[in-house]
């Protein structure tokens, strides 16, 4: 029976060739939009799950009132880990302390790399159960230790084991491998750690750290936790919630800080906290939206299927007949119809794999990703064999059931007529067809003009050929001075500066501020940046009033330059030269020197943070800019300055990028959904399109004797064309008025999620909507004028 089912599909494919050349195709990109949003989300899922102890390990956070709001943080004091250890070890099997991701030099030889690492206590590899290549996870026990990931372990010592080799940090302390482990993969939170250091060797080479140490009021480390078998989060969260508030200063503690377990699977899909509340995060917002255009584009192609399926009713309607009329049950003929959509599914899969696999390239570049096609995996086949079985049901379950009911006796007595409303359900597909494409364009549309009208944000400052050089060693920050007057000296830059932040980012904010007339100030949080004096003739800031830091006064170091933002909320009117005292720099005053118009330095699509920028400690540096002399091409000023600070540190590796270039990477996320929702609109639109063909292909071959009589009637080539045409641009006018109000309420709220955010104007509506109508219209026109052409002799000679 099964044979017989089969054999008669493939038959009906290859008596259809036009109709099975457009079902296969539309069902193959419309599968391979769903394999590939399906991938994705998988990846998106399995975040962190490399680690065994996925479902146990969580992160020590904090809530914290600022501003009037409260705030969530992943910092804490030193004292904290050790507290959390003794005080509540019945709830945690670890309790590792970790310095945040930093850039250090390694090198061994005259090989230097920087890398990003981090400073663990011993236990981190076992909570993390990192899968070790060489050594073991019990390598941090050493004090001066190191494990390396294997792509690092692979350039510095190439082939060669590299177990109880000497690595040097920073050029400066020295550490022996005491372990290999596998790199992390792409879809983990520390896939960017390429080395682990001992934490408490971390505090026994520098002494701020060690004073740290005992501090309750600085805010410097990560906290990650283990839960012991059958202890539970809440609970857990529950015990610690008030260790912090009973130990930090009194400023501190009026801000009610409460602790609180994050666990591991929340960290990426619910990263974001809003006034202490955690909410989804913008990446769960893509699935989610992915999500619904995979299934979108989907079901465009199993529409396709139904209408041309549908259409072509009448033509086997005798065939329904004869096979009722020889004793076929209903249920056999409906299992006919669902063996050709299974058998249309199975070829599409397999032409849709073959797509996906040549796209993924392309794919995974604009998604960032390294996903692959999981070949080995019987999971990804079941789901891909279940996946082209629900496909090959929903595209043919209503041809299936429609032409499964045809009445044999009308049929074959030659009275069945499909009628006018048999058309009804057709057209309503079309409807919902163009609809769902013109949402996903002009949805696309607006995100590209959300994305352009954050870029045309005033910055603030200068970022174009602005260079930007970390501070990875000691040695280069004694060595600055030095470097900075060689380079201005051969006229490759005019400015220098350091920061303690990239231009790109704010790293540090504190609070303790206190000005005329207002006393009770610790609920008020800064931007706080250490600069150099230079900083602001270096990246072009723009004076709004006052004066600018002066190398030549050594009484800057006591002031302080504020941006507007800042200005607003001490609320004064004329700021320059008000005195503000710092709790954190006991003692000292500082004087409002000058105000800045606000600058762009974090997120462009969010207000600005109220910022000071000062003077203050050296040691406190990250970052050199370098402001490129214009007459000098950037590509020979990199190579020289390059070549002029091997030789002056020779024992660090140049490292730089362009501001430019980091200000452009804050787009990265929308401009990912705008070229990712493009594409899919743009196969959302092929296969309507294709569907349409097929049905204007159907319809003129159906009303070939029509147009034939209309012609010897006298009716003219644009009537014809007209009277072809018609019905599917009503079609498409309906799915306009239904998509433009959807689109303009669903993407109203999307824009909502950005403070900064442009309009939604109307042209942009009435150009898709011209745009649809135009393609419809040319997709139309080929076969409608095809056959107005035709001869009517030829039409009308079988009468």
């Amino acid at each position: 029976m099964f044979r017989s089912y089969f054999k008669t599909a493939i038959r009906n494919l290859r008596k259809y060739k036009a109709q099975s050349f457009i079902n296969i195709a539309g069902l193959s990109i419309g599968m391979a939009v769903a394999v590939l949003i399906g991938l994705w989300i998988w990846d998106e899922l399995s975040f962190n799950k490399y680690h065994q102890n996925y479902d146990r390990i969580a992160e020590v956070r904090s809530n914290a009132g600022y501003n009037g709001e409260i705030y969530t943080i992943d910092s804490h004091p030193m004292p904290l880990g050790p507290e959390i250890r003794s005080a509540y070890g019945g709830d945690f099997k670890y309790v590792v302390m970790s310095t945040q991701t930093e850039r250090h030099m390694l090198s061994s030889g005259d090989k230097k790399f920087a890398e990003n690492g981090k400073y663990m206590q011993p236990e981190a590899p076992d909570m993390f159960t990192l899968k070790m290549l060489k050594g073991s996870r019990g390598g941090l026990k050493e004090l001066n230790a190191v494990l390396l990931s294997s792509s690092l372990a692979k350039k510095i010592f190439g082939d060669a084991d590299p177990i109880n080799k000497l690595v040097k940090i920073d050029n400066t302390f020295d550490v022996k491998v005491t372990g290999v482990y596998e790199d992390l993969p792409d879809n983990a939170d520390f896939k960017e750690v390429s080395f682990i250091a001992p934490f408490d060797f971390y505090l026994s080479c520098y002494d701020w750290a060690r004073k740290k140490y005992t501090n309750w009021d600085n805010i410097c480390i990560n906290i990650f936790v283990q839960l012991n078998p059958g202890a539970d989060f809440d609970q857990a969260s529950a015990h610690i919630k008030n260790v912090l508030a009973a130990h930090v200063g009194a400023d501190f503690a009026k801000r009610k800080p409460g602790l609180f377990l994050q666990p591991m699977s929340r960290w990426h899909l619910y990263s974001k906290f809003e006034n202490g509340v955690n909410v989804t995060s913008d990446q769960l917002q893509f699935i989610r939206f992915y999500a619904i255009i995979g299934i979108f584009v989907l079901l465009l192609a199993c529409i396709n299927f139904m209408n041309l399926s549908t259409a072509r009713s009448e033509q086997r309607a005798k065939e329904v007949g004869i096979r009722k009329a020889l004793g076929s049950l209903r249920q056999q003929l409906i299992n006919q119809f669902f063996s050709e959509s299974l058998v249309s599914a199975g070829f599409s899969f397999l032409l849709a794999i073959l797509l996906v696999q040549l796209s993924l390239p392309w794919f995974n570049q604009v998604a960032g990703k390294k996903i692959q096609v999981l070949w080995d995996s019987p999971v990804f086949w079941t789901a891909g064999i279940v996946f082209t079985f629900f496909t090959g049901i929903l595209a043919g379950s209503y041809p299936a059931l429609y032409l499964s009911s045809f009445n044999p006796v009308k049929v074959l007595k030659g009275t069945f007529r499909v009628g006018k409303k048999a058309a009804i359900p057709r057209k309503v597909l079309v409807v919902v067809q163009f609809t769902v494409s013109i949402m996903l364009f002009i949805g696309t549309v607006i995100v590209y003009r959300q994305i352009q009208f954050a870029k045309d944000r005033p910055v603030g400052y200068t970022t174009n050929g602005l260079l930007q050089v970390p501070i990875n060693s000691p040695e280069f920050q004694g060595n600055y001075k030095a470097f900075g007057n060689e380079v201005r000296g051969m006229g490759l830059v005019g400015e220098v500066a350091e920061s303690a932040s990239p231009v790109t980012s704010i790293w540090s904010t504190n609070t303790g501020f206190t000005w005329n007339g207002r006393q009770n100030t610790g609920g008020i949080e800064f931007s706080t940046i250490c600069v150099s004096p230079d900083y602001g003739k270096t990246i072009g800031w723009q004076l709004a009033g006052g004066r600018d830091f002066s190398s030549e006064q050594a009484t800057d170091s006591t002031g302080f330059v504020i941006n507007e933002a800042a200005a607003k909320l001490l609320g004064m009117r004329n700021p320059v030269g008000e005195i503000v005292e710092w709790e954190q720099v006991k003692g000292r005053s500082f004087t409002i020197l000058g105000v800045v118009k606000d600058m762009v330095m974090e997120s462009p699509y969010n207000p600005i943070s109220p910022t000071i920028f000062f003077i203050y400690r050296r040691d406190d540096m990250n970052f050199m800019l370098l402001k490129p002399n214009p007459h000098v091409s950037p590509g020979n000023a990199v190579a020289k300055i390059a070549s002029v600070f091997k030789k002056i540190n020779p024992n660090t590796s140049f490292e730089y990028s362009f501001v430019n270039d980091e200000f452009n990477r804050k787009f990265a996320a929308e401009e990912r959904i705008g070229t990712l929702a493009g594409l899919f609109a743009g196969l959302a639109i092929l296969i309507s399109c294709l569907g349409l063909f097929g049905l204007v292909s159907f319809v003129a071959e159906q009303r070939t004797k029509e147009i034939g009589v209309r012609k010897v009637l006298g009716a003219s080539l644009v009537d014809l064309w007209r009277v072809l045409n018609e019905e599917f641009v009503l079609q498409v006018g309906i799915s306009l008025l239904i998509a433009i109000p959807a689109t303009y309420y669903f993407m109203g709220n999307w824009l909502q999620h950005y403070a900064y955010r442009s309009n939604m104007p109307w042209w942009v509506f009435a150009s898709v909507g011209a745009g649809a109508l135009a393609i419809t219209l040319l997709t139309a026109s080929y076969q409608s004028i095809k056959t107005a052409l035709t001869n009517p002799v030829k039409s009308l000679r079988a009468e």
